[in-house]
């Protein structure tokens, strides 16, 4: 579940910027909201290619995903 828990970290680093921007109307706090969100998205696609990874290598020997 280590996995699960870096992404909740990630969102959870984004929130004051995601305030600053959606309620305050905070410009810079905006573009940052955008790097983040580009973060998140290289962090999902790392995460998605290691779950594939994963599930053919359970299928080839029939075995269980380590656990992290």
């Amino acid at each position: 579940m280590s996995r699960f828990t870096e992404l909740r970290d990630l969102v959870n680093s984004f929130e004051k910027d995601f305030i600053k921007f959606y309620d305050k109307g905070n410009k810079s706090a905006g573009t940052r909201v955008r790097k983040a969100m580009n973060e998140l998205k290289r962090k999902a696609q790392e995460i998605r290619k290691e779950v594939q990874e994963l599930k053919a290598k359970m299928t080839e020997g029939g075995e269980n995903p380590p656990t992290q």
